[in-house]
This record gives structure tokens, C-alpha cells and sequence, in this order.
């Protein structure tokens, strides 16, 4: 099994292994560093609403606490939770419409984006109903409203930053705020170095520093704190599948640039043929295994 369709989510464990969000196939493949090809761990019976069935999977994480994967089974609008025990099936925790992207804290809390709610919500463990975060005050444009969310990054001091995908911004929420801060883009749909075009992936350094997956644009964008406008990092010159081209970029690899600061000192050094998207165009991954 050497084949992709439409890899939307990327998890880099701490052994190097890749868990990816299949989203074409209905499932969960695992990938061991230098490996040709990967093994399904989770769904793979087709599409479907069962316990051992996804459907358009948008998302992975693994809780090492709890031995276990997160999944963001988006079609089924559902979180489950899969053992990471060879388990044949997952149990539902979240059961809620729209749960897509998912990141986890330091502290283990679990952070789900709702593109239906236009919001982010933050899950204890064993918690029936979630607390929200970031929007949920309707579809919108103001500083406290969200238009279809993606994907989450959450810091040390837990404040959410989240692409706010048609308003074409990264917002950040500080803990407890009733309102969002734009830390990238925000100034309507464009190519220019101050905008944004559908943003996904994101993550941010110790100095604030935004990195988005801009995705109708087809580019890695880095913007500084403050900063009213980004630098192209990758890609920018059209939709390609050349070395210096990225084809809708959507997951950012926030576990490897998240654990290994190196990557953060400047991005620019990471062999462009390596890839830093996942794209919607059946890339099989091989020279991201590479890079690994």
C-alpha cells in the first residue's frame, strides 16, 4: 500500500513515524520513517457511519496518555477514539457537527475546530460539553465571529490561533478573551504579501512568529509578530508539482517543526523538493518520508 487520495492531516510521532489523515480512502495510515509504504490503523472498510468505518477523515492525533488516536471523522461529525492496541474499531467521544481539525495541549486538553459553529471549542477529558474558545457567535467577520474554521494551533500561555478560512485571516484568542486579535491576512481574499486566500495549517514560534499554509495561493507564508504583511517562504508562483511550486497546501507539519526548533531558525533551509504540504492531488508522500 503505497498509495494516497487526498492526505488532508499529518501526525509526526516521536519515533519519526507518520499517521495521516487518508481522507479519499476512509482511514488512518501509518508510515515508518524510510518506509516504501504504510499500514491502515484505522477505518479502511469503506465509507461509512460504523464503529470501524470513517468518513472523510479530516484529522489525527495521538494521546500518548490515554494510548490512543484522535480522529477527526468529519463526515460523521464525530471525534473518535481509536486504541492505539491494534483495535478493529473506535468509540465515539465527541458527537457534535462539524468537528474537523484537532490539536492537544501540554496539559492534555483537546481542542476541536467546528466548521458548522464557526468556532473552537476546548475538551477536558471526560467532559460531555465543550468550552469555547475562539468564535461561536455565529457566522461572521467581527473580531469575535468566525467564517468556517480550520485548522488550530494552541501556545504555552493557550492562546488559540485558528485560520478563519473565508475570511481569509489567522486569528489569535487569548485565554479567556471575548474577541480575536488578526495575526495574518485579514485584509479580503488576495495574493498580496498582506493577504491570505483560504488559509489552513498553522503554527506559531516562541516569538510569535505565524506560519499558514495559504492555500488557495499555493504557498508557506511567514509572518512576524505584528507584522501587516507575510514572506513567501515556498511556493507562490502558481499550482505545480515543481520543486519550487506547492498545489493547495493544506496540513502544515506542526509536530515536526513544533519538536524540532532547527526547522523554525529558518524554514527556507528545508529542501523545497521535500515538501512542506500535504495536497489534494494523491502525493504519495515519498520524499517527505525522505526529509524525515
Amino acid at each position: 500500500m503505497n498509495q494516497l487520495n487526498r492526505p488532508v492531516g499529518v501526525l509526526v510521532d516521536d519515533d519519526q513515524t507518520l499517521y495521516i489523515a487518508d481522507w479519499g480512502n476512509h482511514r488512518i495510515v501509518e508510515w515508518k520513517a524510510g518506509a516504501t509504504c504504510g499500514r491502515v490503523v484505522a477505518g479502511g472498510n469503506g465509507l461509512g457511519s460504523r464503529a470501524d468505518q470513517l468518513n472523510y477523515p479530516h484529522d489525527v492525533i495521538v494521546d500518548k496518555v490515554r494510548d490512543c488516536f484522535l480522529i477527526g471523522d468529519s463526515g460523521n461529525h464525530r471525534v473518535l477514539r481509536w486504541s492505539l492496541r491494534g483495535a478493529t474499531s473506535g468509540e465515539t467521544i465527541i458527537n457534535e457537527g462539524g468537528a474537523t481539525f484537532l490539536t492537544m495541549d501540554e496539559q492534555g486538553f483537546l481542542f476541536v475546530t467546528n466548521w458548522l459553529g464557526h468556532e473552537v471549542k476546548r475538551w477536558l477529558p471526560g467532559e460531555t460539553q465543550g468550552t469555547v474558545v475562539a468564535g461561536g457567535n455565529g457566522i461572521g467577520s467581527r473580531l469575535n465571529q468566525l467564517n468556517c474554521t480550520r485548522k488550530v494551533f494552541v501556545d504555552r500561555d493557550r492562546s488559540v490561533y485558528v485560520s478563519d478560512g473565508y475570511n481569509n485571516r489567522v486569528m489569535k484568542w487569548v485565554e479567556g478573551a471575548k474577541e480575536g486579535i488578526v495575526v495574518a491576512g485579514g485584509r479580503g481574499s488576495g495574493n498580496s504579501l498582506s493577504q491570505l486566500n483560504f488559509p489552513e495549517g498553522v503554527i506559531v514560534d516562541q516569538f510569535g512568529t505565524v506560519y499558514v499554509a495559504d492555500r488557495h495561493n499555493h504557498r508557506i507564508m511567514r509572518w512576524p509578530k505584528g507584522a501587516t504583511e507575510g514572506e513567501i517562504l515556498v511556493g507562490g508562483i502558481g499550482a505545480g508539482s515543481a520543486s519550487n511550486q506547492l498545489n493547495q497546501p493544506i496540513a502544515y507539519l506542526q509536530e515536526i517543526l513544533k519538536d524540532h526548533p532547527k526547522y523554525l531558525q529558518d524554514l527556507k533551509e528545508i529542501d523545497i523538493g521535500s515538501r512542506l504540504d500535504l495536497c489534494p492531488n494523491h502525493f504519495h508522500l515519498l520524499h517527505l518520508l525522505n526529509m524525515i
